[in-house]
């Protein structure tokens, strides 16, 4: 299941419109996954305790991250083209996983949602997902890829640290990040170059690899604090994220290498939308039989 998590997370992250960190959180791994990774960056505590909740983070991230190289390396060389061409369809479909996993999330943390004074946050989350959606690139393609200088690389990495926090945050789009700094057609060129031996591609591949690993030290330990510390508002928020994300992805045809109108009534695919719900059911049923089943082997 998180091998499936993982690769599910990168075929949302690799395209404008929502977020890897939505779908964590949709199938239930998002406090493990911001857990393991601030697991990664604590040297606090007791050695022996560490280093059990290292190995444990590890394992996870090690699962999660074979499911995610499987599902970007896919999304590069395979799925970006049938993305273009279909967009509408799928834009359809994570509409579907959207509006279908949020009656679930607001089950699973009722408890939370209890205190209404904290819709401001959700209020605010929507908002911010708006906001970044309105601020359309000028041009997806601003720098080449293969023909950059050390400040274009600078740049990129700077874009790779807002775009990595981006998708860290359930409803925010890192690839929409990198659209509105220009870089994501230079990035994904570059990484299909690298994925095909062309090692002029490297240097935009290391810079925004370097950025990645900047902008996850920099906002893991601030989400872990605020789901521990502010767990209901940052569930309204989160939720939020999720809602402004509809949003984004109804504008996502928009910022296309070859742009397309946004999607509308007329665009808009009944099937897929219905597959999206399906793929969320069958997805919690999938997750509620593997906690059965470690639940039975830890007994």
């Amino acid at each position: 299941m998180v091998y499936i998590c993982g690769l599910l997370m990168a075929l949302a992250d690799s395209v404008p419109g929502v977020s890897g960190g939505t779908i964590a959180y949709l199938l239930g791994y998002y406090e493990d996954f911001i857990g393991s990774l601030n697991s990664l960056m604590t040297l606090k505590g007791d050695k022996t305790e560490r280093k059990a909740n290292l190995k444990k983070s590890l394992n996870f991230l090690v699962r999660l991250g074979i499911g995610w190289i499987v599902g970007f390396v896919s999304a590069v060389l395979i799925l970006t083209k049938v993305f273009e061409s279909h967009i509408y369809q799928i834009s359809s479909l994570f509409i579907g996983f959207i509006l279908f996993s949020i009656p679930v999330i607001c089950y699973e943390e009722k408890e939370s949602l209890k205190k209404f004074y904290n819709l401001i946050f959700l209020v605010l989350g929507a908002a911010l997902v708006v906001v970044i959606t309105m601020v359309n690139p000028s041009d997806s393609g601003g720098i080449a890829a293969g023909s950059v200088n050390f400040l274009q690389l600078i740049y990129i990495m700077i874009v790779g640290m807002l775009a990595i926090s981006a998708m860290v945050l359930p409803g925010i789009s890192g690839s929409t990040i990198f659209l509105i700094f220009g870089v994501y057609m230079t990035i994904m060129n570059s990484i299909k170059d690298l994925l095909h031996f062309k090692l002029s591609a490297l240097p935009v591949v290391i810079a925004t690899g370097l950025g990645i690993v900047l902008g996850v030290a920099a906002i893991i330990k601030l989400v872990k604090a605020a789901l521990t510390k502010f767990h209901s508002q940052t569930v309204y928020a989160i939720i939020g994220l999720m809602l402004g994300s509809l949003y984004s992805i109804v504008k996502g045809p928009e910022s296309l290498d070859t742009p397309k109108e946004a999607l509308s009534i007329h665009s808009f695919s009944i099937l897929f939308f219905i597959i999206g719900g399906v793929v969320i059911v069958g997805l919690q049923f999938l997750k509620l039989f593997s906690s059965k089943k470690t639940e039975a082997e830890n007994k």
